[in-house]
């Protein structure tokens, strides 16, 4: 009995050591925390200064024959030989279409016959004048009935040459519309030839690129259809309207020379160098957008923020152009929005000691 009482003394006395022991640290652990410091709203921030840079953007468009000329009929009637179909080459002065021409024929035998009679009168009527046999009224009337059968006649031969249409230029046939046997009306679309040498590709240019590209400059064109192959190219036109929607002008670009495979239609890759120009870049994260537009959080002399609202330009990979809103020297956050608003005290992990004069 004696035993278990001396057992039970030495547990209590152990639990009471223990809980001794645990009060006497907790209050140092309050004051080790306590003074422990407490990071500040951290974020990082880059410097605003200008670059001068050359920019490479890529546009799309397709390839199109800018010579192209649509074979429309100026004469009605059968059509008798199309001896030519699509992909086919032809020369110039080729014929492509050719019309049945039996009445004009006909027509044009009758007028030229009437023409013989009416020089023959005049030849008459000129020799009774000068035997005074005959009035000059007579002579007037006589030389204007051969005017009106001359004047016949060449609208007829001009009607006839219509009966048979032959290529403008050397060139490939990209249309048949019509087959030997089809009747025709005048200015039906007959066929299409394009020059193959033509090709031009129309891309869509922002306003804010436009003023930085020029004339007869050095263009690459990549191709989908034939590979990965880079061809040389220029810029030939550039338009002077631009879409009052899209804000963006049409710049036209030659391929020079033309690479074999190359056809009307197919997608091409088009990458413009700009000129180097100085520009205020920032990281394209830096900025951001609301209902009110465009801002960036700039730092003062004290790292406290202050919402400052730019107007952007051109994006040149991961950077933006700002264009107003920001000066050379000073410094905006670029990562660590989360909670950041305007006013807040920040501290910049990779910029000077807060309280430094860098603005």
């Amino acid at each position: 009995m004696l035993l278990k009482h001396t057992h039970y003394r030495l547990l209590l006395c152990s639990c009471l050591v223990f809980w001794l022991v645990g009060c006497g640290e907790k209050p140092s652990e309050q004051k080790a925390q306590q003074k422990r410091p407490t990071a500040g709203h951290l974020v990082e921030v880059v410097p605003i200064k200008p670059e001068f840079v050359t920019t490479a953007h890529e546009r799309t468009g397709s390839l199109w024959a800018r010579r192209t000329v649509r074979i429309h009929s100026q004469e009605e009637g059968r059509v008798m030989a199309v001896p030519f179909y699509q992909g086919d080459r032809v020369e110039k002065g080729s014929t492509l279409i050719r019309l049945q021409d039996d009445l004009l024929r006909a027509e044009l035998d009758k007028i030229r016959a009437t023409t013989r009679q009416a020089r023959v009168d005049l030849k008459r009527i000129q020799g009774l004048v000068q035997k005074r046999a005959a009035s000059e009224d007579e002579l007037a009337r006589t030389r204007t009935a051969l005017d009106v059968a001359n004047a016949e006649q060449k609208l007829l031969e001009t009607r006839l040459a219509y009966t048979q249409i032959q290529a403008p230029f050397d060139g490939v046939i990209s249309e048949r519309k019509v087959e030997p046997g089809d009747v025709v009306a005048r200015h039906d679309h007959l066929l299409t030839v394009i020059d193959p040498d033509s090709l031009v590709i129309e891309i869509h240019v922002s306003e804010l690129l436009l003023p930085h590209l020029g004339l007869e400059d050095p263009v690459g064109v990549r191709i989908d259809a034939l590979g990965r192959s880079i061809f040389s190219g220029r810029i030939a036109r550039i338009y002077p309207d631009l879409n009052p929607v899209t804000r963006q002008g049409i710049v036209e670009v030659v391929l020079d020379p033309i690479p074999f495979g190359a056809r009307a239609g197919q997608f091409s890759r088009v990458t413009l160098e700009s000129a180097r120009v100085e520009r205020l870049l920032v990281p394209f994260a830096a900025v951001k957008r609301d209902r009110d537009g465009n801002f960036v959080y700039r730092l003062d002399q004290q790292n406290k923020t202050h919402r400052a609202p730019v107007r952007t330009g051109i994006r040149i990979g991961d950077r933006i152009e700002i264009l107003e809103g920001l000066e050379t020297g000073q410094r905006i956050v670029s990562r660590g929005f989360l909670g950041l608003f305007d006013g807040k005290q920040v501290e910049p992990v990779n910029g000077p000691i807060p309280g430094a004069k860098t603005d």
